[in-house]
């Protein structure tokens, strides 16, 4: 290989890296769920030609794709986010007894620091509890790298790989050298192997002992592998041992510190750190997020620091080893000069101007004795200012079941009171079909609100069934039409109500009416996500100050294209303070929906006027 000088380079993120070298690897099946922030990886795989690439309906469908093309002989990859691994956990603890085909790659990106999930999880432990190895990326050069040689050891192994990437990996840029693509994998021959590929109790003990073997085999390889390098120190008094990109900040904090770098850190190599340790006065442990080497070096016999002297959870900083390394030492910190505190524009989070959710959540907001229970999606604000209207929200799918199951309680103990759940098109289909089916079998009084806005929309807009496309943008071979889906999960035809989330009084009418009924419902509100292609802008709506009073009612639908121009208190005659606040509209902003229009008593907000425009005839 010549000098990275003469290879050609692109500025990639590590998704984009990861991508580009499962395809030079000769992938030819990728499957996911978008997921932030491994939603760009089979993306950027699906521009390329000579693969098939797909969004599956859920990370365990996607995963048992991946599977299948490798169990018959093609190179496959699944990607999904950390809480999407726990979906496909039932297939990924059995295909570690079954092992892979051609080689077979789980890239599975770690949401350290809560950037866009509900938890943050290390996916390591799945690599423990199902018996397989990963792989772990510093940054975008090694996310491509890896990707390339995963599926040949994913092959020599017969196991599927874990690349564990990280959000601080997969979204930062650097310049990527390329290499030139492998040569085109051999097709592996699809061979009937029930012993193998049947995972029931009379093949398991087998395939056990298969898998001791592999663990063996495995934990060999990566005391060796130049994925687990050491770096030398002049400072011998401490040493580190560090996980992924732990160690960009490890190098910053102690530039002179010896350093194990562990890339391939499953099987863990325990005599490629005994014979580091043993350079060294004290070892230190360095990983993101749990302290899974730590322990296993502890379990080895090595007495090692970590976690107590490092932050419990996010990310791990330089400052953060820095303090670590001088507690260690018992050197004292030196002193620094106060900072000021930086002002910081406060922006919360918010549902986009003309959004079909804006009018839905403007009326849950006025119903204080309802439980709302939240999913997994955009409509996840709903639990934000100004509505502040939603209950619970744990993980996807899950605001059925918790629904059924609220239904349930109150209706054996407790004042009755209305139980509302709420989930979008595509969190349904990924999994909440399942939890309807529950909630109808079982008879639990909810009333769902199944918001369909044509799209994947919190991580981009991507495709699902229910939008009549594929991946590529060509038309599907199926739509799903949620009322007859619904009625075949067992909701009466009744019970299932279509309506336009724009019209504020329809739906409400619509809801009451639902709320009523001692059974369960649905109700499908569908208006297209304001980032999809059928979106439609109207005219922008102004306020005619004349007409406006200042009661911001405007202001409860939430719409950020309403904005507030002067505030101001009054006493009423009865004693009791009322905020007034005057708006006004911000006409790039504004989609011309009209929610805001329709929540104002006074009508106060109308349709801009239209200019006329003046046409010249030619002279």
């Amino acid at each position: 290989m010549g000098s990275h000088a003469d290879l050609p380079t692109r500025f990639l993120s590590g998704n984009e890296a990861l991508a580009l070298g499962a395809h030079d690897a000769g992938v030819r099946v990728a499957a996911a769920y978008p997921g932030t922030p491994a939603t760009e990886i089979v993306e950027t795989l699906a521009t390329f030609p000579g693969l098939h690439a797909e969004w599956s309906v859920n990370e365990k469908v996607a995963f048992e794709v991946a599977l299948g093309a490798s169990m018959v002989g093609q190179r496959a990859i699944t990607a999904m986010k950390h809480v999407g691994l726990n979906v496909a956990a039932d297939t990924l603890m059995s295909s570690g007894l079954s092992g892979a085909g051609a080689g077979l790659v789980i890239a599975v990106a770690d949401d350290v620091g809560f950037s866009s999930s509900q938890n943050e999880q290390d996916s390591r432990y799945w690599t423990r509890f199902a018996h397989l190895p990963v792989l772990e990326p510093r940054d975008a050069q090694e996310a491509y790298l890896m990707a390339r040689e995963a599926f040949d050891l994913s092959e020599r192994h017969q196991v599927p790989v874990l690349l564990r990437m990280t959000t601080r990996v997969c979204h930062v840029k650097r310049p990527v050298h390329l290499l030139v693509p492998l040569p085109a994998p051999a097709t592996i021959p699809y061979k009937k192997d029930a012993d193998r590929w049947i995972v029931t109790p009379n093949h398991v003990g087998r395939r056990l002992e298969v898998r001791a073997a592999r663990d063996t085999a495995l934990r060999a390889e990566a005391e060796t592998s130049h994925w687990n390098a050491v770096e030398q120190g002049s400072d011998r008094r401490l040493g580190v041992v560090a996980s992924g990109p732990a160690c960009h900040a490890v190098r910053e904090a102690l530039p002179d510190a010896p350093l194990l770098s562990l890339g391939f850190g499953a099987p863990l190599p325990i005599a490629l750190i005994r014979r580091f340790a043993a350079t060294v006065d004290a070892l230190l442990v360095v990983e993101e997020t749990e302290p899974l080497v730590e322990n296993e070096l502890r379990a080895a016999g090595l007495a090692v620091h970590g976690r107590s002297l490092l932050p419990p959870f996010g990310e791990v900083l330089a400052d953060h080893v820095a303090r670590a390394a001088r507690a260690i030492l018992d050197e004292t910190l030196p002193a620094r000069a106060a900072r000021p505190p930086q002002p910081v524009f406060a922006r919360p989070p918010t549902l986009c101007a003309g959004c079909g959710y804006l009018g839905i959540y403007y009326w849950l907001s006025r119903l204080p004795n309802a439980i709302v229970c939240g999913d997994i999606g955009c409509y996840t604000l709903g639990a934000s200012p100004p509505w502040e209207t939603v209950d619970m929200v744990l993980a996807m799918g899950a605001s059925l079941g918790i629904a059924s199951g609220a239904a349930k309680a109150i209706a054996q103990d407790g004042p009755k009171r209305p139980v509302i759940a709420t989930i979008g098109d595509s969190t349904f289909l990924h999994s909440g079909m399942t939890g309807l089916l529950n909630l109808t079998y079982q008879r639990a009084n909810v009333t769902v609100l199944l918001l369909d806005n044509g799209a994947t929309a919190m991580t981009g807009g991507q495709e699902n069934p229910a939008t009549g496309r594929d991946m590529a943008g060509q038309a599907a071979p199926m739509r799903v039409d949620f009322p007859k889906l619904v009625e075949a999960l067992g909701v009466r035809p009744q019970r299932i109500r279509n309506c336009d989330p724009y019209e504020l009084p329809t739906f409400f009418k619509i809801l009451r009416e639902e709320m009523k009924a001692e059974e369960p419902s649905v109700i499908i509100t569908t208006r297209p996500c304001v980032f999809t292609p059928e979106f439609q802008r109207d005219p922008p709506y102004v306020v005619e100050a004349d007409k406006c009073n200042g009661c911001a009612t405007c202001l409860d639908v939430g719409c950020p294209a309403v904005l507030v121009t002067r505030r101001e208190q009054q006493v009423r005659p009865s004693g009791t303070v009322v905020q007034l606040a005057w708006v006004d509209i911000d006409q790039q902003l504004c989609t011309g929906c009209g929610v805001c229009a329709k929540s104002c008593s006074r009508e106060a907000i109308a349709v801009k006027a239209v200019k006329p425009i003046i046409r010249l005839e030619p002279a």
